[in-house]
């Protein structure tokens, strides 16, 4: 099969496109045709050896997609012909890929292949922190940093589905008008005004009930700072590069509970949980409460350039590879 290789951790600009083997799904796990690919931080990573999982190369990144399923190897409430989405840590940067069951779920007519590509850890992640870390409630505060990414725009999106006040958080005038139109109630551009004066502007003084932050870096502490009494701090990523430190007289002063979203585990730790939510969220795409946004899509042999647009920030919303 032809897929987009990484054969050795030098990043971006050694991958490749070629043959490999096909893969042999296990028991339990299906074998499936991928339709859609989506693109994530964690991907460009991942070739850099800098992500926490390091998968033995030659491998290919890519580890949110669609499929129909080619061989069903005793994976329960699945037949060859099945559309469905999934994850795994790699190798969807191909044409074929394998999927354990319990990551897979049956998808829709309705629902497209790039969609249906986007929605298990990106959508996932964001229901997962505001519905089960957060316990996000209607009429509450809700910061999105980052707003503007994959994981972001989906945590607006979800967060204006469960009745919160949504505040998003991105850095320039493109970005600002992307996310208004995906649902944000206010926009705080942070390459125009410190994070803490914007909240302070837009909820009048209040501060803000959860922050969502898969950015990391200096402005996790400034968001803090700016959290009201039992406030919840999600951390979610660092996609800035660099983990804070956070003074811990913060959330003893303020009564904010600093709270870490690891989706990946959760989905093995509460199998069934994992799956209620994955099905919610297939729910609410069907109805048009989530509109998952595709700003591009690349062919297989240009993947290298999919990741790389990525790894430059310069995605509104989602791109994906279609083998």
């Amino acid at each position: 099969m032809r897929a987009l290789i990484c054969d050795d951790y030098q990043g971006i600009e050694s991958l490749r496109v070629g043959e490999m083997s096909d893969p042999e799904p296990g028991p339990g796990s299906v074998l499936v045709k991928v339709d859609a690919v989506a693109v994530n931080f964690a991907d460009t990573l991942m070739v850099k050896g800098l992500y926490q999982v390091k998968p033995e190369p030659p491998f290919a990144p890519g580890y949110e997609l669609t499929g129909t399923v080619i061989v069903a190897n005793q994976a329960p409430g699945f037949s060859p012909g099945d559309r469905v989405c999934g994850f795994h840590l790699f190798g969807g940067m191909a044409e074929k890929a394998v999927l354990y069951g319990s990551n897979a779920i049956e998808i829709p007519d309705s629902i497209s292949p790039e969609v249906g590509a986007v929605l298990p850890a990106t959508y996932g992640t964001s229901f997962h922190a505001l519905t089960d870390r957060a316990k996000l409630q209607p009429g509450e505060r809700l910061l999105v940093l980052g707003a503007a990414g994959g994981v972001g725009l989906a945590a607006v999106q979800v967060g204006k589905a469960m009745g919160a006040t949504v505040i998003a958080a991105v850095s320039s005038p493109e970005k600002s008008s992307f996310v208004l139109k995906s649902g944000a109630d206010h926009v705080i551009r942070y390459d125009e005004t410190p994070i803490r004066d914007g909240i302070a502007e837009v909820t009048k003084g209040e501060g803000v009930d959860v922050v969502f932050d898969p950015v990391g870096g200096t402005v996790t502490e400034a968001a803090l700072r700016s959290t009201r009494w039992n406030g919840r701090l999600l951390v979610i990523g660092f996609a800035a590069g660099e983990i804070p430190s956070l003074p811990l007289n913060l959330p003893l002063l303020k009564g904010t509970s600093v709270v870490g979203v690891f989706w990946g585990r959760f989905t093995s730790e509460e199998p069934d949980r994992h799956r209620a939510n994955s099905q919610q969220i297939l729910r609410w795409v069907e109805d048009g409460t989530l509109t998952p946004q595709i700003q591009r899509q690349f062919p297989l042999q240009d993947g290298a350039e999919a990741l790389r647009w990525v790894e430059q920030r310069r995605a509104l919303g989602r791109v994906v590879v279609v083998p």
